[in-house]
């Protein structure tokens, strides 16, 4: 019986360390799939409305119609997403337009500018 029991803690002890990172595994992926689907919102965005939300107008005119100029001339009447996005670890996406351009960054799992592996930042620079 001890060993059975050591043969299971054993075991035990070669697997729970893979097991316990998964979570935040799947974190950083989902961040990576939420900046694509946010991407797509802000190219519709930019195809009905011939440019890219200002950066002070943030990801916030996905959801609702900007009162800052440019306002947009098409605004759909739900918007582009149905709320304000926030990455797998409950922070805001950072998000920087240059008119043509727009970049979108989850901070990581300790919403601080850079840092590696689960803190670094994860971004979607498109052009």
């Amino acid at each position: 019986m001890i060993v059975v029991l050591a043969i299971i803690a054993l075991v035990a002890a070669l697997i729970v360390p893979n097991v316990i990172n998964r979570p935040d595994q799947a974190r950083v992926t989902t961040a990576g799939t939420d900046i694509k689907s946010i991407s797509a919102a802000l190219k519709m965005y930019r195809l009905d409305n011939g440019d890219y939300p200002t950066t002070t107008q943030g990801l916030k005119a996905l959801v609702e119609k900007p009162s800052q100029p440019p306002v947009p001339g098409a605004y759909p009447p739900d918007g582009y997403l149905s709320q304000m996005p926030q990455d797998p670890w409950g922070n805001p996406y950072v998000y920087e337009s240059t008119g043509g351009r727009f970049a979108i960054k989850s901070l990581g799992k300790d919403g601080k500018p850079g840092g590696t592996d689960l803190d670094a930042d994860i971004d979607g620079t498109t052009r």
